[in-house]
């Protein structure tokens, strides 16, 4: 009988790693392209090799204790640092791949993260970007489970609370848009109070942006509005926009783009309560893949022409 190391290996994080996604031995082991009998037997050495029950058996498949939590939390930090020692070996070799994964608010991806994109890829044409598009609650967790190298848009005010490295890179605010064309668009002077009475898409409301709009109503002594449609979507939001004469709000460098367009029109409403920097956020103590840092010079010289 083969004998069993006295550590755990990248099998065994792997396997972690899979029970968890899947809550299921049978689709864990389909995920790995293992029998079930084999994964069955790498969880039993996991739980010798670290003492303690990872998972609980229920009827409806597993559930990871305290303990199979912190450990798959570990495990997908070290899967992603050995994905990065492979990509940094290979890059090493040819000197123009490489690959890297953003999570992108809508603040970036209209004009920041597009052209530092394509600025890298001019330098470096066999690099793989992967970008994901999302609100914090889903982006920030993914970044510190190792799906992703960074985070680019607003910067969260909970740096601390979230464990992360932020910087910020330029200045951003908020604006009321409405369809070119609106009742609205002609006026010159208009508050807040003023446009209670129309319907609203606004972000959701556990995202930073979405407080910073309530807090500023509450500034003008009014109530945000109760009914608003909740979406990040730039299409759907775009289409209530010019087809239902919606109003909403989206970060100023997507809105000035729209407006360019002539698809929307940026309201003379002021939100100063939204004032906060765009930049990046990272991992703390994370070292970067080298098309990780790159993209990072890239933004960063962006920023400071888009700043000039």
């Amino acid at each position: 009988m083969k004998a069993m190391t006295n550590h755990l290996t990248i099998r065994h994080l792997r396997m972690v790693v899979a029970i968890v996604d899947e809550g299921n031995l049978v689709r864990a082991s389909k995920q790995l392209n293992m029998t079930q009998s084999a994964i069955t037997k790498a969880l039993q050495e996991a739980e010798v090799l670290t003492r303690t029950r990872l998972f609980d058996r229920t009827n409806r498949g597993v559930v990871p204790t305290m303990f199979g939590e912190a450990l798959a939390e570990h495990a997908r930090l070290v899967i992603a640092q050995l994905a990065h020692a492979e990509e940094h070996l290979a890059d090493l070799r040819d000197g123009t791949g490489g690959r890297v994964s953003i999570g992108t608010l809508l603040s970036a991806s209209a004009e920041l993260l597009p052209r530092a994109i394509a600025r890298l890829k001019r330098e470096r044409p066999r690099l793989v970007v992967k970008i994901v598009e999302g609100t914090n609650d889903v982006l920030i967790p993914a970044l510190r489970a190792g799906e992703l190298d960074m985070v680019v848009g607003r910067l969260s005010e909970h740096r601390d609370r979230l464990k992360v490295v932020q910087e910020g890179l330029m200045d951003d605010v908020a604006c009321v848009v409405a369809r070119h064309g609106h009742p609205l668009a002609g006026r010159t002077r208009i508050g807040l109070a003023d446009l209670l009475d129309w319907e609203w898409i606004l972000p959701p409301s556990e995202t930073s942006l979405r407080q910073q709009v309530d807090i500023a109503f509450h500034q003008e002594g009014i109530e945000p509005p109760q009914h608003a449609v909740e979406s990040v979507s730039l299409l759907t939001n775009r289409a209530l926009l010019t087809d239902a004469d919606y109003l909403g709000v989206f970060p100023a460098h997507v809105a000035r783009r729209e407006e360019a367009a002539g698809t929307l029109t940026i309201l003379p409403v002021p939100l100063k309560a939204t004032a906060v920097p765009i930049g990046i956020t990272t991992r703390v103590q994370s070292r970067l893949s080298p098309a990780a840092t790159l993209l990072v010079e890239s933004l960063r010289r962006t920023a400071e022409e888009m700043n000039g």
